[in-house]
């Protein structure tokens, strides 16, 4: 039978050699080993979002005690290295003595057995010295201690001392590596009698909830592997989503009967919200680009009892003739590069690469540029992204009121370790 730790290895192996993503890993083998106790599932969760998070600190602590560095390492053993450190230096329950062998076992089954002495010094070596690694000198170089004990890209830690500062940039970091809560969202529809009969059913399955303090449907709940057994959520009552995209769709200010057109609005979250604020006289049209994405639309679609949303296949990057000044609120949640979400999608910060940031930045001006005739004299365009990055927000909500004819009504961001959510920038524009 294969073991857990055999799991973790071929997990870390396509995320971090073969660039899968680490979100779609973790989910598909969770799905695929179902039947492991709930506490082997919780190790191979933890032991590898904390590897992918924690990569760059890692291979910079073993590089002190290896005469060879990890990125000259042969894949699998500087995978089964990492594994080992991660348990060593952040796993208390896991016995420094059990880290150590079970990589020496797992480097001999994987037919690396002339290599497990090289394995096994390495990590006693950094059991014996964990308490006394150096890591780099703060006073001269700020960039690179962030970058080194926060596991960050060195040009991400720059941009954002340049954009926050050093101790705002250290705050979000620290975030960013913070466990993540997951949130729900209620389903604003169902009446007094029915939201308290809705969180008695939560709790009478053993699951902690509590309220989050800025939106009154909007939930934390303690840990579970299966949210989609969480009572409710089959039938939609509960839709999974972070506070920050919730406020998103607060922060459009959208009102019953409005019609609504979701740009870019896989998988659905926000438009779903939406059409609970337009009430069943309002209208949402929610839309992206490919078959699968549209898929997931559907599919949470699916689960809730709203008829007022219609999804369409289009392209934001096509003009939509029919579409002219047809929407009351525009909602342009845009592509971007995704940093505010890497608590939750770790591997971001390693695909990500500098130039794309113009890239990104570019396309969402195009569509944006396509798409802002869609709204009504005196309606609103709410764009608004998931990065912490000047050129995808705030430079184009410069780029808004220069080019197009639009009037700033408010802006928002979101920090992680500041706000309590992902990182999250929104601005709404009404139509002039």
């Amino acid at each position: 039978m294969i073991s857990t730790r055999e799991i973790l290895l071929e997990m870390l192996m396509d995320i971090l050699e073969r660039g899968k993503y680490s979100h779609l890993t973790i989910k598909a083998v969770l799905d695929k080993y179902a039947y492991l106790s709930r506490s082997d599932r919780a190790f191979i969760r933890r032991v590898c979002t904390g590897c992918v998070e924690r990569c760059i600190q890692l291979d910079y602590l073993l590089n002190q005690l290896s005469t060879t560095r990890t990125e000259k390492m042969k894949p699998v053993i500087r995978t089964i290295l990492r594994m080992g450190a991660y348990q060593i230096l952040f796993m208390d329950k896991v016995p420094d003595r059990a880290a150590c062998n079970e990589a020496v076992k797992l480097a001999e089954k994987k037919g690396f057995g002339r290599l497990k002495g090289f394995v096994n010094g390495v990590l006693r070596n950094l059991s014996r010295q964990k308490e006394t690694l150096a890591y780099p000198d703060r006073k001269e170089s700020p960039a690179f201690y962030l970058s080194v004990m926060y596991s960050m890209p060195d040009w991400i830690v720059d941009m954002w001392l340049a954009q926050y500062g050093e101790a705002k940039t250290e705050q979000i970091l620290k975030g960013l590596l913070e466990e993540r809560p997951l949130t729900l969202r209620m389903d604003e529809g169902l009446s007094l009698t029915e939201r308290e009969q809705l969180l008695c059913e939560v709790r009478a399955a053993g699951i902690d909830i509590e309220p989050c303090v800025e939106l009154d449907y909007a939930y934390r709940v303690g840990h579970t592997d299966a949210p989609d057994t969480i009572p409710g959520f089959a039938d939609g009552r509960w839709m999974i989503q972070d506070l920050g995209s919730m406020l998103i769709t607060q922060f459009a200010g959208i009102r019953e009967k409005d019609t609504v057109i979701d740009v870019c609005g896989a998988p659905g979250g926000k438009a779903i919200h939406a059409a609970a604020k337009t009430g069943r006289e309002g209208h949402v049209f929610v839309r992206d680009m490919t078959p699968y994405k549209l898929s997931l639309i559907e599919e949470n679609l699916a689960r809730t009892t709203y008829r007022n949303i219609t999804p369409q296949r289009m392209d934001a990057t096509v003009f939509d003739e029919a579409s002219v000044e047809t929407a009351d609120v525009l909602l342009a949640d845009l592509p971007c590069s995704g940093l505010g979400v890497i608590g939750r999608k770790p591997d971001i910060k390693y695909r990500i690469r500098p130039e794309e940031l113009e890239e990104v930045a570019a396309l969402q001006r195009k569509i944006l540029q396509t798409v802002h005739p869609y709204v009504k004299k005196g309606g609103t365009l709410l764009y608004s992204t998931c990065t912490l990055d000047k050129k995808e927000n705030e430079e184009n909500v410069s780029f808004i009121l220069q080019k197009l004819p639009f009037s700033l009504d408010g802006t928002r961001e979101l920090l992680p370790g500041i706000d309590g959510t992902d990182g999250f920038f929104m601005a709404r524009f009404k139509r002039i």
